[in-house]
């Protein structure tokens, strides 16, 4: 909580350094201001000495007796101790980056907003304190299980703690996580383990519903509301009532109903399409997305003070390759699960193959694990687990990814999408004409299902959406 964050304000521009102090304590910090290096330094040793270290320092870069890079370079052990945020003018952003290569945190642009401010402190002490967890857990019994994760590491001893932190507060929680992490997992073991764990747990995929229909599907109708609206429906805010509503890929979500999902939250009052009357809604509410909130809301795709509402308890989760011996773990877990339905037995993972575990990047985090360790199980023979196979087939999908990039979208084919390539020849054709190959295969695997295709090749239904209507009005032919 800011509660307990003592913030350093570095600014020798008085108006500014009042200004920034005012905002941080009407959000709940201790606040000294210092309006040059030598003042500051005596704060911090002075903190120091009394055992009241400041948690997060803003430091302007231009200070009347020192540079701020070199107050940074000439105290190292300054940003192990503390949380340092820079703040630079428009003009000096690289200098803004030396910083952050010095140790620093974060850096701020001038002007600064209100809540720009207040959140990046807020996380920088946070960030602190999440060290200091990390220095717990160690000390404390470790969990190799957990409300259905699998792990042992350092930083699943954090994301435990957390979700047990988390789980019995009324305020929302924001998962965040690159895709595979584990991120509807995190919000069903918060479901499980708050006091709404007697109401329903409701998943709404953002990115998988057509935009025309996502808030009828939110919020629900009256009949008659729109063509196709035959009856009245509930919606999944009211249908989590007393429970715990999940917003998946909350990202994707188009603006115009970004400011009805705020209104909501900040009302607790659901307005189904077509109605003229609100009702009110006893509803917990986690989001996630495997996306940067900070970049969608810097490009103009995601709301800021939905954000900021949304963003009060997060949590980050780690990627397998930050996990260390998880990986094993997870392996051995998905190995046995898996050698049980297909009827089969294997020896316990060798060193070869644990090493070969931890070589592999793991772009797609858990659920590429668990999809290679089950086709390792159908396709090995004999006693022994072979990975040879690890990461086949990446040379389509890699590409495919990198031009979904650069049209801002994120097609990213997971090891399930092998069987939807196999007897296709990509020799003459375009990126594009491959990629429209890839989909149509899918989606014709999956009866027609837009969803189930985007299942198997791991991205949004949205983007498939978004990518047929352009062929539609292209004419692109494979």
């Amino acid at each position: 909580m800011m509660e307990s964050t003592r913030v350093l304000i570095v600014e020798d521009i008085v108006s500014l350094a009042l200004t920034y102090a005012s905002q941080l304590e009407a959000a709940g910090c201790q606040v000294e201001v210092a309006d040059n290096g030598e003042k500051a330094r005596y704060y911090i040793e002075a903190g120091q000495r009394e055992q009241q270290p400041f948690d997060v320092i803003l430091l302007d870069l231009k200070l009347p007796d020192v540079d701020g890079l070199d107050f940074l370079a000439d105290a190292p052990e300054l940003t192990q101790s503390a949380s340092v945020i820079v703040i630079t003018a428009d003009g000096s952003i690289n200098r803004a980056i030396q910083a952050m290569r010095l140790g620093a945190y974060d850096f701020l642009v001038k002007p600064v907003s209100v809540e720009r401010l207040t959140t990046t402190v807020k996380r920088a002490g946070e960030r602190l304190r999440l060290e200091q967890e990390v220095q717990v857990a160690r000390s404390l019994q470790r969990r190799e299980q957990f409300q259905g994760f699998i792990g042992g590491s350092d930083v699943m001893q954090v994301v435990y703690r957390a979700i047990e932190n988390v789980a019995n507060s009324k305020a929302t929680v924001f998962i965040t996580g690159e895709s595979g992490t584990g991120k509807e997992v995190a919000a069903e073991a918060i479901h499980e383990l708050s006091q709404r764990r007697s109401g329903r747990f409701v998943a709404i995929n953002c990115g998988a519903i057509p935009e025309n229909l996502l808030e009828s599907e939110l919020f629900g109708h009256v009949k008659g509301a729109f063509t196709g609206a035959l009856e009245n429906r509930t919606g999944a805010a009211r249908e989590a009532s007393g429970g715990t509503l999940f917003l998946d890929e909350i990202c994707e979500m188009e603006l115009k109903l970004q400011v009805k999902l705020l209104r909501f939250l900040q009302t607790g009052m659901v307005q189904p399409v077509g109605s003229n009357r609100a009702v009110p809604v006893d509803v917990r509410v986690v989001c996630a997305t495997n996306r940067d909130p900070l970049t969608e809301m810097s490009e103009g795709r995601f709301r800021e003070d939905l954000f900021y509402r949304l963003s009060v308890l997060p949590i980050d989760l780690p990627p397998l390759r930050q996990r260390g011996g998880d990986v094993v773990l997870l392996a051995q877990a998905f190995m046995a699960r898996f050698s049980a339905e297909e009827g089969k037995a294997f020896e316990d993972l060798d060193d070869e193959t644990q090493q070969t575990l931890h070589q592999y990047n793991w772009p797609g985090n858990v659920r590429e694990l668990q999809n290679e360790i089950r086709r390792a199980v159908v396709m090995s023979a004999g006693n022994k687990l072979s990975l040879s196979h690890l990461g086949a087939g990446a040379t389509v999908p890699t590409t495919c990814a990198k031009l979904a990039e650069r049209e801002s979208s994120q097609i990213d084919l997971s090891p399930d999408a092998d069987d939807a390539l196999t007897g296709l020849s990509f020799q003459g054709l375009t990126l594009e004409q491959i990629e429209k190959m890839a989909i149509e295969k899918a989606i014709a695997n999956n009866g027609g299902s837009v969803p189930g295709a985007a299942r198997d090749l791991a991205v949004s239904p949205s983007t498939i959406y978004r990518k047929l209507e352009k062929w539609s009005l292209t004419g692109t032919s494979s």
